[in-house]
């Protein structure tokens, strides 16, 4: 059966024009004004775009189902105009081996979305012992990271870069050195010492991407950071991408929207890792997404149950729920035009990720059929309770957002109309 996608306004990376899209068997056969199809979904006043691309989602899975799961996460990427999702790989038991990865390849086969993982760098994640890279590029995995760990020792990320360079894949580092920031649970600063919270200094994350910067330079491998979160790393890897070194970066929503001072609620839900930082800091975020310094928005999804979310500030884990409002806070927060939004959502991490051709590509016929469509005028009231996610920890609460998904169709699947999801 097909599907056209009647008069919404295409953005893609050729451009903007008003026309209609028809969808059937999977691809895009059509794109022109009064095309007709089997099913009819309203996109007047609307964007029709690629479908997002995340390249930082937690889904939990395998070890912490009660938390998400591959299922439910995938949901919460279809509601936020996501068609492709990359898994993180600090689960139980940790992506570090082919027999991990095919077990999350096969559950994300049944998931509305489309889901691919990363691989950990290290065995166990624990940056003594290189992961087997190669087993598991060769089941299609484009990304490694030890996320939620950096790789501490800089002679073994030399290795781990000499050996994706050749094995063609990319390295994404969490920034952090422990020793800087053993102990802490928010940025270190006023609002630190204001309510007796032991931080983490921005250095903790800065001294990483300096160095890493350095090994890419070094070697020659590319390398890309993740949920960078202060002025001071923006500003290196502004300076390493202008003198042509192969460095890429992703910011996170909640980076570019929440500041340290949200922590004053003592209310763990604002707790997160790299944690949320200063105004300052905030607006460098801004200003690398603005500038292409920031390569992409990432949601770094980080799905937790209640029970975990209630502990006190230093007991709790880090993290909060991001799929379903990235678009919302982007439109809402950054003072960017549509299209660019759309392009750090879509195109751009669908290219760190590998899924050029398949994601995030432009809306021509014959192309897949990877789209969402969005009210980027619409406004809504973030409520915890109304989500595809197994938990509830979003920080964003009561908060009112401009912009919202509409329709997501994957590999030519309408998987939700009008917010409605699609089973």
């Amino acid at each position: 059966m097909s599907t056209v996608i009647k008069g919404g306004l295409v953005i893609d990376q050729t451009g903007e024009r008003t026309a209609d899209v028809v969808v059937d068997d999977g691809r895009i056969v059509a794109v022109g004004t009064d095309l007709s199809g089997d099913e009819i979904l309203d996109a007047s006043g609307c964007v029709v775009a690629p479908g997002f691309v995340d390249l930082h989602a937690h889904l939990r899975q395998p070890g912490a189902e009660e938390a998400e799961t591959i299922e439910t996460g995938s949901w919460a990427a279809i509601r936020g105009g996501f068609s492709a999702v990359v898994a993180m790989p600090n689960t139980n038991p940790p992506i570090d081996c082919a027999a991990v990865v095919q077990e999350v390849l096969a559950l994300g086969a049944k998931a509305p979305c489309d889901v691919y993982t990363s691989g950990a760098i290290t065995v166990e994640r624990k940056g003594a012992q290189l992961a087997p890279m190669a087993e598991m590029a060769e089941l299609g995995v484009r990304l490694f990271t030890d996320d939620g760990n950096g790789v501490q020792e800089a002679g073994l990320m030399r290795r781990a870069m000499e050996y994706a360079a050749g094995l063609g894949v990319i390295l994404a580092q969490h920034c952090e050195v422990d020793s800087l920031a053993a102990g802490g649970h928010m940025h270190e600063g006023e609002w630190s010492s204001r309510l007796g919270i032991p931080g983490v200094p921005a250095e903790a994350e800065e001294l990483m991407v300096m160095r890493d910067i350095a090994l890419s330079r070094f070697t020659g491998a590319p390398v890309h950071f993740q949920h960078l979160s202060t002025r001071g790393s923006i500003a290196m890897v502004r300076a390493a991408r202008q003198a042509g070194v192969a460095v890429t970066a992703e910011a996170a929503t909640h980076h570019f929207t929440l500041t340290d001072e949200d922590c004053a609620s003592y209310d763990p839900v604002f707790k997160v890792n790299p944690p949320l930082r200063p105004a300052d800091d905030r607006d460098a975020v801004r200003e690398g997404l603005a500038d292409g310094a920031v390569d992409a928005i990432a949601t770094d999804h980080a799905p937790h149950t209640m029970d975990a979310k209630e502990r006190p500030f230093d007991q709790a884990p880090p993290g909060m729920l991001g799929l379903e409002t990235a678009l919302a806070l982007a439109l809402t927060e950054l003072n960017l035009p549509v299209a660019e939004v759309v392009g750090l959502l879509s195109w751009r991490p669908a290219a760190i990720a590998g899924l050029k051709g398949v994601h995030g590509g432009p809306i021509v016929p014959d192309a897949p059929a990877n789209l969402c469509v969005f009210d980027p005028q619409e406004t809504w009231t973030v409520d915890p309770h109304d989500t595809a996610s197994r938990s509830r920890n979003n920080p964003y609460a009561e908060r009112t957002v401009r912009g919202r998904v509409r329709h997501t169709i994957v590999g030519g699947q309408t998987v939700l109309v009008d917010q409605v999801m699609r089973p």
